[in-house]
């Protein structure tokens, strides 16, 4: 028979607290640091520009998206997108989330190994991401009658969304320490701003890592339901 809940289902708690926890940080860090003005006065369109153009990426085009914390780097169209109060902000998050982006364009261009495998596992990760549950859910229900393969076709895509936010992790964090390897170098920011740049960049991370977590300990209580039911 199947349960709507199962005891592995608690890994999940602490997975949701450490998300909350990350989600909080981040809109803390910003909020507070998109506050905050740079004595530079450039805005992060500005240094985005300039710290492609050092980097020597002269393929990659700067453009400006709706929302907040919107901002992303799309390799296909070679365009670095920032949202508006980053792009036009002169604020100390403005500059750190700019440059960023900026490095995931960097990497791009050399050839940054782990963003070039995320890359490659992207359409599988889209693919398990959309379909995991569904067959997860249906091999569950009907594995009685001969449709247990669905619960682990519906493994084996979700294990591949689980690598693709495992992966995930050092191209962010290498982007992260670019920018603040460029901004320093840049002279952009004062000692003062730059550990405001580093803290709005780490509350970012610690999303990724929340995710991942998410991601491993959700995967782990369905090997635990699908191992009971064997």
């Amino acid at each position: 028979m199947f349960h709507m809940f199962h005891p592995a289902d608690l890994l999940m708690i602490p997975a949701m607290i450490f998300a909350l926890w990350a989600q909080a940080r981040v809109r803390h860090a910003y909020g507070k640091y998109s506050q905050i003005a740079t004595r530079s006065g450039m805005t992060g369109a500005d240094v985005a520009a300039v710290i492609l153009e050092n980097a020597g990426v002269r393929n990659v085009s700067l453009g400006m998206v709706p929302g907040e914390m919107t901002d992303h780097y799309d390799p296909a169209a070679k365009r670095v997108n920032l949202s508006q109060g980053v792009g036009a902000g002169a604020s100390i998050a403005a500059l750190g989330i700019a440059a960023h982006e900026v490095g995931h364009a960097i990497q791009d261009a050399q050839g940054y190994a782990p963003m070039k495998l995320r890359h490659f596992m992207y359409p599988v990760s889209s693919i398990g991401s959309t379909l995991a549950f569904p067959l997860i859910f249906a091999g569950l229900i009907f594995s009685d009658s001969g449709f247990g393969f669905l619960l682990q076709l519906g493994i084996y895509l979700f294990s591949a969304a689980v690598a693709f936010t495992i992966v995930t992790l050092p191209v962010e964090f290498d982007a992260s320490r670019r920018a603040v390897k460029a901004l320093a170098a840049g002279g952009y920011l004062t000692d003062d701003e730059m550990l405001g740049v580093r803290k709005v960049l780490g509350a970012a991370a610690m999303t990724y890592v929340a995710a991942a977590a998410a991601a491993v300990l959700n995967l782990l209580r369905i090997l635990i339901i699908a191992r009971g039911r064997d």
